[in-house]
């Protein structure tokens, strides 16, 4: 990783993110199951709610430090609702504890595959598709040349970083990151960065706004 910051450093547009920022912070962990679990956890709400209904999820196996696909074979659709889990995000987990036990998810040689035979082996389950897969080849497997380009910050962060007009498509982002492309991964991460600062940027105006329009009134 430490020379995949070393190269980015090199590129004008990184360096001062990286000076920003510091290194990148991509591990997780490797369990392989708690890692998928949490990915679909993360689906399509904020990161405040899912990290609340993955804490209650873990609440409801007292004696795991967190649970293994058996358990979650074996407990009732209804406890896994009163954890927070839509209707849909049950049927996933429970999908996935199954294509663990029945052997179609081979955890044991995921760390051989390659990220495209990764993708293909974990997209098997469903509520796992391609973005799901590069979140796991980044911070579970630690690959270092993934580059997730069907996600929203990563395309935003590109469209600032480069200061480009429109949301760029896949096409573009790989021309883009052709010269780093060996060291994506630790790129998306300043890219996800980058477009963090942007989403903040209106808020802070606004705010300021805000302040301004309230010293007045007061006036």
């Amino acid at each position: 990783m430490e020379q995949s910051v070393a190269f980015l450093k090199k590129d004008r547009r990184f360096a001062s993110v990286i000076k920003k920022h510091g290194s990148p912070e991509l591990k997780r962990g490797r369990n392989v199951f708690q890692a998928l679990v949490r990915s679909i956890m993360y689906q399509q709400v904020t990161g405040r709610a899912a990290a609340s209904i993955l804490n209650k999820f873990v609440l409801l196996f007292p004696e795991k430090k967190f649970p293994e696909p058996k358990d979650v074979q074996k407990i009732s659709v209804e406890k896994l609702r009163s954890a927070g889990l839509s209707g849909q995000k049950v049927s996933y987990v429970k999908d996935l504890a199954e294509k663990f036990l029945d052997g179609t998810i081979e955890e044991k040689k995921l760390s051989k595959m390659t990220n495209e035979k990764v993708i293909e082996h974990l997209v098997q389950v469903k509520g796992i598709g391609v973005w799901t897969a590069h979140m796991f080849l980044i911070f579970t497997l630690n690959r270092l040349n993934v580059l997730p380009t069907g996600d929203l910050g990563i395309q935003k962060g590109f469209k600032v970083l480069y200061k480009l007009r429109e949301m760029p498509d896949h096409k573009k982002m790989e021309a883009l990151a052709k010269p780093w492309r060996e060291h994506a991964s630790v790129a998306s991460w300043y890219l996800w960065r980058v477009a963090d600062e942007a989403k903040e940027r209106p808020e802070k105006i606004k705010t300021k706004i805000q302040k301004r329009e309230k010293r007045e009134i007061k006036k």
